[in-house]
């Protein structure tokens, strides 16, 4: 296997030669709060990557992927973040679903859909939340009912997701649904590999406080998937789920946190040119952010390769609140030019500011982190639920 130093030089030689012309423009863009940025670009930008066999770096090479371990692929994400390059398009499907059916997919499954997350030609978007089902996911109440000759047949799926990220742009969702009539909680669920582009499905982008639409809520009357199209055994689709929500983690988290870091540097830049790196208040507040970031770092990689109870709920808690105060010393740094838009556009600091206050909530707010932490980890009496 190349060493890691050997691969990092590889990936930032890359980085240095085809990160230049119509690509160069596109740096710096993309990301949470701003995935509408030359959405086209970067998808053109991502496609090219996976050409030169820089997607799915920690697949297993029978599976297409380059099988480098964890440290690679830090590598990786250093050099990418060093390099200021945009935002991957790419992430449902390369660190969530991908993983997901190599655990858990058919061969059939693996070869119909791996290939194209691959090469960034299918991109795909997650059903899991609903009006009722958000931090507590096993409410879970949209319904699949396989229907048809035993030949041919489908699921016919009904019921609705929120908070879909990116489903506007995807063609294909990975939908946890009921599939056993009258069952509750975390038994009779399947996990469903769903077809957008059909009559039976309607995508509603929402529009958040940036005026942007990166959330939808997606409706599914009467929509249709094959019968084999179901990822573990009808029924199982919890553990499933579950095991897709531990991919979150694991090196993606470190990928993020160094998005993180470029953030960091850019407000340290942003107050030593308003002067608020002059005030000794910021200057502590820019200090604990850094403390934090390492905190996180240190966490992540030292839980990389473990599966203990809690450990998903303290990363979610730390990133969250982090990156929350962040934005809002983002505003401080900027004063009161943080209260106008500049040609009528938000800023990136602007952006960053109003998309982190949804972090403590998406994904499990931090009262039930807390919660979980507290009761399975700590042993704690259970909250009291009416």
């Amino acid at each position: 296997m190349i060493t890691v130093e050997e691969f990092r030089a590889e990936v930032r030689e890359w980085l240095a030669d085809n990160l230049v012309g119509d690509y160069a423009a596109l740096k710096g863009l993309g990301g949470p709060g701003r995935e509408h940025e030359a959405f086209e670009e970067r998808l053109a930008w991502n496609r090219h990557l996976a050409a030169a066999g820089l997607t799915c770096l920690g697949w297993p090479v029978e599976h297409g992927g380059r099988g480098l371990s964890v440290a690679h692929r830090v590598a990786f994400y250093e050099e990418y973040a060093h390099a200021d390059a945009p935002d991957k398009v790419n992430h449902m499907g390369e660190e969530l679903v991908g993983p997901t059916l190599i655990d858990f997919g058919t061969p059939a499954q693996q070869q119909r859909f791996l290939p194209a997350i691959r090469d960034v030609t299918e991109l795909w978007c997650q059903g899991y939340s609903e009006p009722g089902a958000g931090s507590d996911l096993a409410n879970v109440a949209t319904s699949a009912v396989l229907d048809g000759d035993p030949e041919k047949q489908s699921w016919i799926i009904n019921g609705q997701k929120v908070w879909t990220s990116l489903a506007h742009w995807a063609q294909w969702c990975f939908v946890l649904a009921r599939s056993e009539k009258g069952s509750k909680r975390h038994a009779g669920l399947a996990y469903l590999l769903v077809p957008l582009d059909q009559p039976g499905i309607e995508i509603r982008p929402i529009v958040q406080l940036t005026g942007d639409s990166e959330f939808n809520e997606v409706f599914f009357t009467d929509a249709r998937t094959d019968a084999d199209l179901v990822v573990g055994e009808p029924g199982d689709g919890w553990r499933v789920a579950m095991g897709t929500l531990m991919y979150e983690r694991g090196v993606s988290t470190l990928g993020q946190q160094i998005r993180y870091a470029r953030e960091l540097s850019g407000l340290v830049e942003l107050a030593k040119n308003t002067g608020a790196i002059d005030d000794p208040l910021i200057r502590e507040r820019l200090t604990r952010a850094w403390a934090g970031l390492q905190t996180m770092r240190s966490f992540a990689l030292a839980t990389m390769d473990d599966e203990l109870p809690g450990q998903d709920n303290v990363s979610k808690l730390l990133w969250a609140t982090w990156h929350r105060d962040l934005g809002e010393l983002a505003m401080a740094i900027k004063g009161k030019s943080g209260l106008v838009l500049a040609d009528n556009e938000f800023d990136e600091w602007q952006r960053l500011f109003l998309f982190s206050r949804a972090d403590t909530i998406y994904g499990g707010s931090n009262e039930i982190q807390r919660n979980v932490i507290a009761e399975r980890v700590l042993g704690l009496p259970r909250e009291a639920r009416g």
